[in-house]
């Protein structure tokens, strides 16, 4: 099928050298279905669009499949890795920078459903593919273009498609809360650095200095876009960083327990069990017998 592709030639596929949480852009581009050795993490919204086949996604611990005819959307600040996929034929990714896509105003059930990760409730599957294919290729095609006025219109319809997309996810039938204006490069700063930091001994002092803030105001701002404060938002990454490393690996639960961030078993113990409903024992065990 790739030779029949007319964009064939500008396929992409995951660079394994890449650095972890470098930016892609706003981008439509089609890529190359490829089992990728390690996660990728950058900071924007991605939306993947599969035509044909399927793929299927590790994000975090959880693994889902994505059919052929649906598209999910999900924030790629999360490590996402291709651990399967059915067919050898190409697939669109579209990524939005973190900043545009708070300037978009999207319902703010919407956007705390990204955040939080509920990649089942961003799973869509559009009525009519022949229409989404087409839509899809025209953003690659014009995307690409060296051509300012059609970049801005490409970004206007992408902005207008994932509201619709919100709209069909959220089931609006009337006045849907907005995200308040906030000093949005400050909040995506705070995000960055907690995730390149979140496996050090790092505090909410930490995150605030980071972005030369008070603590109570970096952790007003903060708990307004992601709807949790800095604190239990550190945590849950250190937890989510260990419910991968448990679902994926052999390494024992001490050293998984340092390697996420936690300075002690029992605080980590307490962490997962408040966070999973169960002891990190018990959810590698689980994980185990679904294998």
């Amino acid at each position: 099928m790739k030779q029949n592709l007319p964009y064939y030639e500008m396929l992409k596929k995951f660079d394994e050298s890449r650095k972890d949480l470098k930016p892609y852009g706003l981008t439509c581009e089609l890529w190359e279905p490829h089992l990728m050795k390690r996660p990728d993490r950058h900071n924007e919204i991605e939306i993947n669009y599969v035509p044909e086949g399927s793929l299927t996604y590790l994000i975090h611990d959880q693994k889902l499949k994505i059919k052929k005819g649906r598209m999910i959307v999900f924030w790629a600040l999360f490590p996402h890795q291709i651990v399967e996929y059915s067919k050898d034929t190409p697939y669109y990714v579209i990524t939005i920078p973190f900043y545009k896509l708070l300037n978009w105003n999207l319902p703010k059930q919407f956007l705390d459903m990204l955040f939080r990760g509920e990649l089942k409730a961003t799973t869509y599957k559009p009525s009519n593919p022949d229409l989404a294919n087409q839509i899809f290729e025209r953003w690659t095609t014009e995307l690409n273009r060296d051509d300012y006025a059609l970049k801005d219109i490409c970004c206007l319809e992408i902005q207008a498609y994932l509201k619709r997309f919100a709209y069909r996810t959220m089931n609006a039938t009337s006045s849907i809360e907005k995200v308040d204006s906030l000093p949005i490069n400050l909040v995506e700063q705070m995000a960055v650095y907690i995730a390149a930091n979140f496996n050090k001994p790092i505090k909410v002092t930490d995150v605030a200095k980071a972005v030369e803030l008070h603590p109570d105001y970096a952790n007003s701002i903060f708990k307004k876009t992601f709807a949790q404060t800095i604190s239990d938002y550190l945590i849950e990454q250190r937890v989510l960083f260990a419910k991968r490393k448990l679902s994926i690996s052999h390494d024992s639960i001490t050293s998984i327990a340092f390697d996420a961030g936690f300075n002690s078993i029992s605080r980590f113990n307490a962490s997962f069990r408040k966070y999973c409903d169960m002891t990190p024992r018990e959810f590698r065990k689980e994980i185990n017998v679904k294998r």
